[in-house]
């Protein structure tokens, strides 16, 4: 079994696999030795584990796990071997979750050219062609564009993402919460396609805290909602297991 740590930008998700299948997956807060031996003493078989930050630094995490569980590899992009092609320029600085996703992604559709969406405090759509990583964009959230209004506006109020569909907002709150939540739909629908235009076998892939908000507006007959880090973590995992 496989233990697999996925800290962000604000919390830490947690997924247990075994023989490829995702057992339990959990968000923790704040991650600690203690939780890692409760959550081991539950799952007894874990002998392999990956951490993986956003934030930057996880040897803290890896030392937690070392002598712990037999092998621990600590997911630094640009140095960590990884099953897939990257075509990135900079690839040290390419997030840590942007490519354990394409990497989940191939692992899950490893016969379409893929189109990662995710949404979250940043919306990042990435690219996967030929079974290589080969970029993407980033541009701010959801919510982070709601607190920009308020914060860089002297009347403006804090709003929240809606599940609401309207054309247009009667008041000022809706204004917003429309402005915001039709202004990302088009962004995200643009992407899909100019994709769907130059793919033939293709997947689209939606994941992230926000993506919840976009079910009913974006009508896309391969909308899919997985968990694509999880997927790809447990793949370089393996992957790096296998090469020792």
């Amino acid at each position: 079994m496989n233990l697999i740590i996925d800290i962000g930008n604000t919390r830490a998700k947690v997924a247990v696999f075994s023989c490829g299948e995702l057992v339990e997956s959990l968000i923790v807060e704040p991650l600690t030795r203690e939780w890692i031996d409760e959550l081991l003493t539950k799952y007894p078989l874990v002998s392999k584990a990956i951490v993986s930050s956003t934030r930057g630094n996880i040897d803290e995490v890896v030392a937690m796990l070392e002598g712990v569980v037999s092998y621990v590899v600590g997911f630094k992009p640009g140095i960590t071997p990884i099953p897939i092609g990257n075509d990135y320029h900079t690839p040290l600085t390419l997030g840590a979750d942007r490519l354990a996703a394409a990497v989940g992604g191939v692992a899950l559709h490893p016969e379409s050219d893929l189109l990662i969406i995710d949404l979250g405090t940043a919306i990042t759509v990435d690219y996967v062609e030929g079974g290589s990583f080969k970029g993407g964009n980033i541009s701010p959230g959801v919510t982070t564009r709601l607190r920009a209004l308020a914060d860089y506006t002297a009347k403006l109020p804090l709003c929240s993402p809606t599940y609401d569909v309207l054309e247009y907002g009667r008041t000022t709150q809706e204004a917003i919460e429309q402005g915001v939540m039709r202004g990302v739909e088009h962004e995200i629908q643009g992407y899909i396609d100019g994709f769907s235009k130059k793919n033939g076998k293709k997947c689209i892939i939606f994941t992230g805290g926000e993506a919840k908000y976009f079910v009913k507006r974006i009508k896309n007959p391969i909308f899919a909602d997985c968990e694509p880090v999880f997927f790809g973590l447990n793949a370089i995992l393996e992957y790096n297991a296998e090469k020792q």
